[in-house]
């Protein structure tokens, strides 16, 4: 087989196929890094995808790999959202406070990723400390959806799932929350794997995290497993983490999915909440996909067996007082990084991130071990609400990306967004109570915006969300998908 010689349009393909490439000789790391660089040359002024991009480095980690090599990502080009920390790189976690806080070292996915062979070709944007399910900080331009310019690409690892989707990179790292893996790629015609709480390491600067897991987002199912496969397990240090699971990931997508019993979660309970129709449309097509594949689905509709409300109420308590550390620590040591004195002020912030931090200044320890002994229970009402399913479908999100503006840091009631993204994204954050896996599959488009169906599965079952996107992959043919920009005709 003779050499390749487009390199953009090798960008499009998977990672694995990628790596390969660069195992048999086809194509270097260096060619690879040199098309990233200039794919986001084009597209980076349309979308505003990167916090930072690290051109030197990126060269000269590519110029390092070899052919044969064999490491499971070898010569691939891929980012890390920059929440993450990447040695010799600002730490910005979508603030300005941030811009002169220089990593020392590498956060454990970062890690993990330079040594699956992955070339890191700079770090990606997220809103203010990782808050809002939109890319829009008040600091700089907004991320925009490379499907639709003037429509978000989603929060908060908007920027990855932008680069993705634009073609510059074929995945990306990115974290969840409260659905900020799965809410952008739904946006942008990804494929959004949550793990199960646990499986990948926090580390260095934590033991675990209560809602956060890190992962990938990624153009198709493979793609998918092969990530997870390349952050999955523990490191020395954590304070717990999930059960190994008894193969690979990329293995288990060998396998022959069993017929499941499929739950349908289909409507919120929220009272200023509804399901577009095309989003509705999209999961009961699925449905009638999977039926005919064999598997039953329970027609009966899941509901959660707390009121939404109170479980939005406890959640942003939860979120906040995990965010708390982030303008306590990070804001505080970029401050004094940036030559700064005195404590962080609220013009140091954007009002939500203000308003975030004042609001966890305010409670108390009791408070906070509350919300925690409270938030252990709802999980444990949800896991038992969920059990009698192998899976449970939604609608990924209850409409597709929203036009920029729509939500973002600078309301006057800035904790008010809260209530305002929660109408867009109620189906994502129950899981991240809860733990289990969840994967977005970016299974329709209509009228040129992506609307993706969302697969909870239950407790360390990520293989059987991934054998189950692999299914409707090959009916779908998302693979095959292209944004407007990615294609080289943005709109």
């Amino acid at each position: 087989m003779g050499r390749v010689t487009d390199h953009l349009a090798l960008l499009q393909r998977p990672a694995g196929e990628l790596a390969q490439l660069v195992r048999d000789g086809e194509v270097s790391a260096s060619e690879l890094a040199n098309a990233s660089l200039e794919k986001i040359a084009q597209v980076e002024p349309h979308i505003a995808a990167f916090a930072d991009i690290d051109v030197s480095g990126a060269t000269e980690a590519a110029a390092t790999i070899r052919p044969g090599d064999d490491r499971p990502l070898a010569g691939v080009p891929i980012a890390i959202k920059n929440n993450r920390a990447v040695l010799g790189l600002p730490v910005r976690s979508g603030a300005r406070i941030t811009d002169d806080l220089i990593a020392q070292y590498d956060h454990h996915t970062t890690m993990r990723l330079r040594a699956a062979g992955a070339v890191i070709m700079g770090t990606t944007a997220l809103p203010e400390w990782g808050l809002l399910p939109t890319t829009e900080p008040l600091h700089r331009v907004p991320t925009r959806n490379p499907w639709d310019l003037g429509r978000t690409a989603g929060g908060s690892s908007g920027g990855a799932a932008a680069a993705v989707a634009a073609g510059a990179l074929p995945l990306a790292h990115g974290n969840d929350g409260g659905g900020s893996i799965r809410i952008p790629a739904a946006c942008t015609g990804l494929v959004g794997l949550k793990p199960q709480r646990g499986r990948v390491s926090q580390g260095p600067e934590t033991g675990e995290n209560y809602l956060v897991v890190d992962g990938g987002l990624t153009r198709t199912t493979a793609d998918a497993a092969l990530i997870l496969d390349v952050l999955a397990g523990p490191e020395p240090g954590d304070a717990s983490w999930a059960p190994p699971h008894t193969e690979s990931y990329r293995e288990a997508l060998t396998r022959a999915l069993p017929r499941l019993r499929i739950g349908v979660f289909r409507e919120t309970q929220l009272e200023d909440a509804t399901v577009d129709p095309e989003c509705a449309r999209a999961l009961d097509e699925v449905l009638a996909v999977l039926s005919d594949l064999g598997h039953d689905i329970v027609q009966e509709p899941v509901a959660l067996p707390i009121d939404e409300r109170v479980f939005g109420d406890l959640f942003t308590d939860l979120f906040t007082d995990m965010a708390s550390v982030q303008t306590r620590v990070l804001a505080a040591a970029g401050k004094a990084a940036g030559g700064g004195q005195g404590p962080v002020t609220e013009a140091d912030l954007d009002p939500l991130g203000w308003a975030v931090s004042q609001r966890a200044a305010a409670r108390t320890a009791t408070d906070a071990w509350q919300t925690k002994f409270m938030a252990d229970g709802f999980a444990r009402l949800i896991l038992a609400t969920f059990a009698p399913y192998d899976v449970i479908l939604s609608p990924s999100l209850t409409g597709p990306a929203l036009p920029l503006g729509t939500i973002d840091a600078g309301w006057d009631d800035p904790l008010g967004v809260f209530k305002r993204a929660e109408r867009w994204v109620a189906f994502s954050p129950v899981v991240n109570l809860c733990g289990n896996p969840a994967i977005t599959m970016p299974t329709h488009e209509f009228g040129g915006l992506p609307v993706g169906v969302q697969a909870i599965g239950r407790p360390c079952e990520e293989h059987v969300l991934l054998q189950l996107s692999a299914q409707l992959e090959a009916h779908y043919r998302w693979d095959e998908r292209r944004s407007p920009l990615a294609a080289g005709s943005p709109r």
